[in-house]
């Protein structure tokens, strides 16, 4: 499964794009991730992706963002807080497989 993250810069989902890996892989799950900034993620977004999570941090960017997603055909959901975190792993990896799983 392919999907991208959005936070402010680009740099702070590191910490939960690296616990939802790590989770997949215990779970056997083949997943690729990327993060990208706010402004990246409008062409981005276009690439193929089964699902688009946007941080805690810019919820309030969330309607707009998921417009294009929307036009995309990628589900998109705002990350839960308490999965944004190095110990999120479980809990992100279950929200993702949800929204790939209502696609």
């Amino acid at each position: 499964m392919k999907i991208l993250f959005v936070c402010s810069q680009g740099m702070s989902s590191a910490i939960a794009v690296n616990a939802l890996k790590k989770e997949a892989e215990k779970d056997g799950t083949d997943i690729e991730v990327l993060a990208v900034s706010t402004q990246q993620f409008e062409e981005e977004v276009k690439n193929g992706y089964d699902a688009a999570m946007v941080a805690p941090q810019v919820r309030h960017r969330f309607e707009y963002l998921k417009e294009f997603a929307d036009a995309a055909n990628v589900p998109c959901e705002l990350i839960q807080p308490q999965a944004y975190s190095p110990l999120g792993g479980p809990k992100l990896l279950k929200q993702v497989k949800d929204i790939i799983g209502n696609k």
